[in-house]
C-alpha cells in the first residue's frame, strides 16, 4: 500500500520529541478536477538539536521551508514522509504541494453526481488519511489547533469543524475565500473538510450551559428533498438533552452540523461538529423499521463521540475500542431511554451481539483492548471486538458497578481529562472512585484476554417440579481459557394463555466453572430458564432440555422481544457451532419468524437464514433448502400484514438472497406489477433489488440492466446495475466483473463494494471455480497497489466464499502456508475468509449426519 504505515514505537518516539501547537492550512480547490492547492504552516516545539519527521502524501511538493530556510523536497520528502532535523525550541514549517482527490473514501473524496453533474467533495481522515490532505503529524495524541483557509468555488457551501465564515468573493465573481477561526486542540483525525454545493438547512438548540448551540443538515441537490432534517434535528436535541445531563460536561464544541455525503464508506464519521454520514440514511424509498433505528443509534453514536473521542482522546489506537465501545454503549442506552425506539437493547443483542460473538470466534480475535503495532492493525481492529464486544462489556461493567456510579465516573473522566488524551487506566480510577469496586481484576479477564464464554443451567428437582438445586456452569474456548466474572440476570418463563411470559427474575453474580444460585431453589421449574436475561452479560447461552423444547414449540410466543432475540441467538449460536443442524434452524426461522415484531430481529435471523441454507446445509441438501426457503419467504410474504415492515424483508429477502429459477416469474411479474402484494409498492430501491435478485439466477440480461440504469441514472442506480451484472451467473458477465475490479483501479469505493457483492452471490457458486486461482494471485498485487479502503473490499468481497468446499479450503490453507511473511493484516483477511469456510464445513458435516 502506498504511503509509509507508521508504528506505535515510532509515534511514542516522535511524541517523545515533538509538542505541536497549531496549523494554518490553505487549500484551493479550484485547480481541477485532479489535484488542489495545499500550504501548511506548522508550529510546533520540539527537543533542540533533535530529528524526526511530518506526515504528507502529495503528488507534488514545491515547498518546503523549516524556521525559514528552504529545504530541498527532492532531498528531504520521501515514502509519504518530510524528514526534519536540526529542530529549535519552537519551530515553524511551511509545506506547499499539491494533493490528489480520490475516490476511494479516503483523504478527500470528490464525487461528481450523475443526476445534474455537481461536484461534491468531503474528507475521511480516520486513521491515517488527514496526511493526504495537509502535512501533519498524523497521531491522536499529538494534538493541535487547526485554522483552515480555503479557496473554492462562489456558489459552493464549505463547511469545517468552526462555524462557517462569509466567504471573500474574488474580483472574478466565481471563486471565494473562506477564513475560518482555529478550532480548539483536538486531533488531526477529527478535523473536516466538505465543500459543494449542498442544499442546507438550520435550527439551533440551548446547552446546559446557557450556549446556544447551531445546527446544520445538508445534502446533495438531488438528494435533498428525501432527507427528513427536521426529524434528525429532534432525535440530536434528544441526545444533546441525555448526555449533557449523564455526562455532566456541556457539548464542548461551537456547533453541531450533520453532513449527508456521497459514496462514504462507514455509516458516519465523528468529525468533530462536523459529523458525515453515509446517504443510505436519506431514505428515497421506503426501507424497514430496522434500517430507521440504526440511522437514529447511528446519530447518537456519532454525538457521544463529541465528549468520548473528541473532547476526550486515546493516546494511541489501543484504546481505540474505548472511543467505539463507549459510543456504542453511550447510543443505545439514549435511543432506549431518550428516543421512541424504546427496545434499543433488544436490537442491540440482534445486531451487535451477533457481530461480536461471530468476530470472538475468528482466529483472529483479540483482547477488547488490542495490541497495535502499527497503522495496519488499527484499521482492521475497526471490527466486531472493537465495536460490539466492547459495547456488550461496558454495559456488563455498567451493570457491575451500577449505572449511578457508572456515569458518576465518566463524568469525572471528562472533567478530568477535557482536551487531552488518555490510556483506559484513566477510567478505570474514575470508576472505581465511583463505585468502591476494584476493577483490576475485572479489565484483566474482561479487557486484556479474547475469546467468548458459554454459560448453561444445571437444574435437579425433586420429582415433584420444584427445583431443589440450580446452579450455572461457565465453559472457554481451549484457545481462550479465562473465566470471567458476569453480573446476569435468570428468568423464569412459563406458558399462560398461549404467550410464554417471566413470572421471576433474580439478578445474581456468576463467577468461576460452576455457581451456585440458592434464591431460586424451591421454586417450580418453569416452563423455560433464560439465562442472561435482560442481557447484561457478554456470552453464548445454551438452555436446558426442557427450556430447549419450550423454545423451539414457542418461540414466537415469547412475549417480551428481548428474551425472543436472546433465544433466536442461542439458536443461531448452536447451529453455527454445529450442537444442531442447519435444517434445524431453517424449520425454526420459517415456523417463527412470521410473528416477529422487532425489525432487527428480522432482519438478522433473514441474514442467518441465508447462511443457513447456502452455507451450512448439507451440500446434497442445498439446492432443496434453497427452494424451501424461498417457497416459505414468499408464503410469509403473502400472508404478512399489509404495508407492513415484514411483508417488505420478507420479499427483499426471497428476491435478493434466496430466490430460485423456479421463482422467476413470480419476481419478474412482482417488478413489472403483473403481479401484486396488498401493500406492497415497487419504488425505485425495490425495483432495482427485484431486478438483481433475476440476475443471481440469469433470469435478465445485460441490456435490461442498462435500461434500468438509464431510467435511474442515479448513484445508487449504478451502484445497483454494478451489483446486478456481476451477480449475472455466467462465466462471461463474471469475467467482465472481475476485469472491472481486479484489472483496472478507477472504480470508486461504493460500485467497487456492491460490484463484489454481486460478485459472490451463492446463486452463481459454480462459476466462481474458475476465479480460486486468480483469486490467490491478485492478493498481493492489489495489497501492494490500492489504498487499504478498496484492497479490503476486493479481499474479502471476492473470496468465494459461497463454494464452500474442501478445494477452497485448502486453496486458502496453501496460500497462507506459502505467504508467511506477507502484510500481518492482509493475512489475518485471509484467516478469517477460511474461518469461514470451515467453519460452514463442519456445519455440513454436522446437518448430513442427521
Amino acid at each position: 500500500m502506498p504511503g509509509e504505515n507508521l508504528t506505535r514505537i515510532e509515534a511514542q518516539e516522535r511524541r517523545d520529541v515533538v509538542g505541536t501547537e497549531s496549523y494554518d492550512i490553505a487549500l484551493d480547490l479550484t485547480k481541477g478536477a485532479e489535484i488542489f492547492g495545499s500550504r501548511s504552516v506548522v508550529r510546533f516545539t520540539a527537543t533542540p538539536d533533535s530529528f524526526t519527521f511530518i506526515d504528507l502524501i502529495a503528488r507534488d511538493v514545491r515547498e518546503i521551508s523549516l524556521n525559514g530556510e528552504q529545504l530541498d523536497p527532492n532531498e528531504v520528502f520521501a515514502d509519504s514522509r518530510i524528514t526534519l532535523t536540526g529542530l529549535q525550541a519552537e519551530n515553524v514549517l511551511v509545506v506547499d504541494a499539491d494533493c490528489v482527490y480520490t475516490n476511494t473514501g479516503e483523504g478527500l473524496h470528490r464525487f461528481v453526481d450523475p443526476v445534474d453533474g455537481e461536484v461534491y467533495l468531503y474528507s475521511q481522515f480516520e486513521v491515517p488519511d488527514s496526511r493526504r490532505v495537509f502535512a501533519v503529524f498524523e497521531q491522536p495524541d499529538l494534538k493541535a489547533t487547526f485554522q483552515f483557509t480555503i479557496t473554492a468555488p462562489a456558489a459552493w457551501k464549505v463547511i469545517s469543524n468552526s462555524p462557517t465564515p462569509e466567504p471573500i468573493v474574488h474580483d472574478d465573481d466565481v471563486t471565494a475565500t473562506w477564513g475560518f477561526e482555529p478550532t480548539p486542540r483536538i486531533s488531526s483525525y477529527i478535523t473536516a473538510l466538505i465543500a459543494g454545493p449542498y442544499e442546507s438547512t438550520f435550527s439551533e438548540l440551548t446547552s446546559a450551559s446557557g450556549r446556544v448551540i447551531p445546527l446544520g443538515v445538508y445534502g446533495r441537490k438531488s438528494l435533498w428533498q428525501h432527507l427528513d432534517a427536521d426529524y434528525i434535528f429532534d432525535k440530536t436535541r434528544e441526545g444533546f438533552a441525555y448526555y449533557e445531563s449523564k455526562f455532566g460536561v456541556p457539548y464542548p464544541f461551537a456547533k453541531y452540523d450533520q453532513l449527508f455525503v456521497p459514496e462514504f464508506n462507514a455509516g458516519a464519521m465523528e468529525n468533530a461538529g462536523a459529523v458525515t454520514f453515509t446517504e443510505t440514511y436519506v431514505f428515497r424509498s421506503k426501507v424497514t423499521d430496522a434500517v430507521k433505528e440504526r440511522r437514529v443509534v447511528t446519530i447518537l453514536h456519532e454525538l457521544a463521540h463529541m465528549w468520548f473521542g473528541d473532547l476526550v482522546t486515546m493516546k494511541w489506537w489501543n484504546d481505540l475500542w474505548l472511543n467505539e465501545s463507549f459510543a456504542e454503549w453511550a447510543s443505545t442506552i439514549a435511543t432506549a431511554e431518550a428516543t421512541e425506539w424504546t427496545e434499543a437493547w433488544t436490537t442491540f443483542n440482534a445486531m451487535e451481539k451477533t457481530w461480536a460473538y461471530r468476530q470472538d470466534q475468528l482466529p483472529s480475535t483479540h483482547p477488547i483492548v488490542a495490541e497495535i503495532n502499527d497503522l495496519e492493525d488499527v484499521q482492521v481492529n475497526f471490527d466486531g471486538i472493537t465495536y460490539a464486544k466492547g459495547g456488550s462489556v461496558l454495559k456488563q461493567l455498567a451493570a457491575w458497578v451500577g449505572i449511578e456510579a457508572f456515569f458518576a465516573g465518566v463524568s469525572q473522566y471528562f472533567q478530568k481529562h477535557s482536551w487531552g488524551n488518555t490510556e483506559l487506566s484513566d477510567l478505570l480510577v474514575e470508576l472505581e472512585a465511583t463505585s468502591g469496586r476494584d476493577l483490576s481484576t475485572w479489565s484483566k479477564k474482561w479487557l486484556e484476554t479474547a475469546g467468548v464464554n458459554t454459560l448453561e443451567p444445571v437444574i435437579a428437582e425433586d420429582g415433584n417440579g420444584t427445583i431443589s438445586r440450580f446452579a450455572v456452569t461457565q465453559t472457554a474456548p481451549a484457545d481462550y481459557p479465562t473465566i470471567r466474572p458476569h453480573r446476569l440476570g435468570i428468568g423464569f418463563y412459563n406458558l399462560t394463555d398461549g404467550a410464554l411470559t417471566r413470572t421471576h427474575y433474580v439478578e445474581v453474580d456468576v463467577d468461576g466453572d460452576r455457581t451456585e444460585v440458592p434464591e431460586l431453589q424451591g421454586l417450580a421449574q418453569p416452563d423455560l430458564v433464560l439465562l442472561n436475561d435482560q442481557d447484561l452479560a457478554y456470552a453464548k447461552i445454551r438452555l436446558d432440555e426442557r427450556s430447549l423444547a419450550t423454545a423451539i414449540a414457542h418461540l414466537a410466543d415469547i412475549h417480551d422481544p428481548l428474551a425472543r432475540s436472546l433465544v433466536w441467538g442461542a439458536a443461531w449460536d448452536q447451529t453455527r457451532d454445529a450442537e444442531s443442524a442447519a435444517s434445524d434452524y431453517i424449520d425454526l426461522v420459517l415456523g417463527n419468524i412470521g410473528r416477529e415484531t422487532e425489525s432487527t430481529t428480522v432482519r438478522t435471523t433473514l441474514a442467518q437464514l441465508r447462511t443457513a441454507a447456502t452455507l451450512y446445509v448439507a451440500p446434497e441438501e442445498r439446492d432443496a433448502a434453497r427452494l424451501k426457503v424461498a417457497d416459505g419467504l414468499w408464503a410469509l410474504a403473502e400472508s404478512a400484514e399489509s404495508g407492513s415492515d415484514s411483508q417488505l424483508q420478507f420479499v427483499t429477502a426471497f428476491a435478493t438472497s434466496l430466490v430460485t429459477p423456479e421463482h422467476a416469474g413470480i419476481v419478474g411479474r412482482l417488478r413489472s406489477g403483473e403481479e401484486t402484494l396488498p401493500g406492497l409498492e415497487i419504488d425505485a430501491d425495490l425495483s432495482w433489488q427485484l431486478l438483481v435478485g433475476l440476475a443471481t439466477i440469469g433470469a435478465t440480461d445485460a441490456a435490461t440492466i442498462d435500461a434500468a440504469l438509464a431510467a435511474d441514472n442515479t448513484s445508487k442506480g449504478g451502484e445497483f446495475a454494478a451489483q446486478a451484472r456481476a451477480a449475472l451467473p455466467d462465466v462471461a458477465s463474471k469475467k467482465a466483473a472481475w476485469a472491472s475490479l481486479v484489472d483496472r483501479d478507477d472504480a470508486p469505493n461504493t460500485i467497487v463494494r456492491s460490484a463484489a457483492l454481486g460478485f459472490v452471490h451463492p446463486a452463481g457458486a459454480e462459476a466462481l471455480r474458475e476465479f480460486v486461482g486468480p483469486y490467490f494471485e491478485m492478493l498481493l498485487p492489489v495489497w501492494e497497489s490500492r489504498t487499504y479502503q478498496i484492497a479490503q473490499y476486493l479481499v474479502t468481497g471476492l473470496f468465494p466464499t459461497a463454494l464452500a468446499d474442501v478445494a477452497l479450503r485448502d486453496a486458502t490453507r496453501a496460500w497462507l502456508s506459502e505467504h508467511q511473511d506477507a502484510a500481518p493484516a492482509l493475512r489475518r483477511l485471509v484467516l478469517e475468509n477460511l474461518a469461514d469456510v470451515e467453519r460452514a464445513l463442519t456445519a455440513q458435516s454436522r446437518d448430513s449426519d442427521d
